[in-house]
C-alpha cells in the first residue's frame, strides 16, 4: 500500500540546505514509521529518452534526478517535478521508496523526529565491475556508521562472485563430466580388448581343438 496516512494534512517536510549534499529534505513535524510523506513527481519516460536527456548537468554527469521504475521507464524529476527529488541518499536511511502502479511514494521507515533529514538508499547499481575508480565516481557522503562510501549498491557485486562462481563450477562440473567420457571410452575399449582377446583364445583352442581332431583321425602305418 502506498500510505498508511494521507498525503495532506499541513506541512510535514521541507527543502533546505543540506550538509550532507546540496538541497535536502527535513522533517518540519514529528514523522511516524509508515506514514507515506511524499510521491516522488516527474515527466515519465523511456530510457532511450533517459539516455538522450543525460547528463542534466555537464560538470556532475552522475549526478541525475533519474528513478527507474519496473515496467522499464524512468521518472526524470527533473522535469515537472517535485521536492522528492532533492532527497539524499543514506546506506542507514530513514526511509525507504516503494513503487505502486508505476507511482514512486517516500515513506518512514521508522519514527523521524521533527528537524532529521529524509534519506533512502538509492540502491544504484551499474552492469560493471566494481573498481575502485568507478566507486570513486560514485562517492556517499551520508556519514552513518554502515556508510559503505559509496552510493552503488554491493549487489552488483555479490552478482559478479555468484557469476564467478557458477563459471567456475560449470567449468568443474564440464571437466568431470569430460573425464567421466574418457572413463567410460576407456572403459569400453578396456571391454573390447578383453573381448578380442577371449575371441583369440577362443579362436586358438578352437585350431587346436581342430588340429587334434585331425590328428586322430589320421589311420595309423600298416604292418604294425
Amino acid at each position: 500500500m502506498p500510505s498508511k496516512s494521507p498525503l495532506s494534512g499541513g506541512r510535514r517536510i521541507q527543502t533546505r540546505r543540506s550538509d550532507v549534499h546540496g538541497n535536502g529534505v527535513f522533517a518540519v513535524q514529528d514523522l511516524a514509521e509508515g506514514e507515506t510523506l511524499i510521491e516522488y513527481k516527474g515527466q515519465v519516460i523511456s530510457w532511450k529518452e533517459a539516455l538522450r536527456r543525460h547528463p542534466h548537468d555537464p560538470a556532475q554527469p552522475n549526478h541525475t534526478f533519474y528513478f527507474h521504475i519496473d515496467d522499464g521507464r524512468v521518472i526524470d524529476g527533473n522535469v515537472e517535478g517535485n521536492a522528492a527529488r532533492w532527497i539524499n541518499h543514506s546506506c542507514e536511511p530513514n526511509c525507504e521508496a516503494d513503487e505502486v502502479d508505476g507511482r514512486v511514494y517516500i515513506k518512514a521507515l521508522r519514527n523521524i523526529a521533527a528537524g532529521e533529514e529524509l534519506n533512502y538508499d538509492y540502491g544504484l547499481v551499474i552492469d560493471e565491475p566494481y573498481t575502485e575508480k568507478l566507486l570513486s565516481e560514485f562517492p556517499c557522503w551520508c556519514g552513518s556508521e554502515q556508510c559503505r562510501g559509496t552510493l552503488l549498491t554491493p549487489k552488483d557485486e555479490d552478482e559478479e562472485k555468484d557469476k564467478k562462481k557458477k563459471k567456475k563450477a560449470k567449468k568443474k562440473a564440464e571437466k568431470k563430466k569430460a573425464e567421466a567420457k574418457e572413463a567410460k571410452k576407456a572403459e569400453k575399449k578396456a571391454e573390447k580388448k578383453k573381448a578380442d582377446k577371449k575371441a583369440d583364445k577362443k579362436k586358438a583352442d578352437g585350431k587346436k581343438k581342430s588340429e587334434k581332431s585331425s590328428k586322430d583321425d589320421t589311420p595309423s602305418a600298416a604292418g604294425d
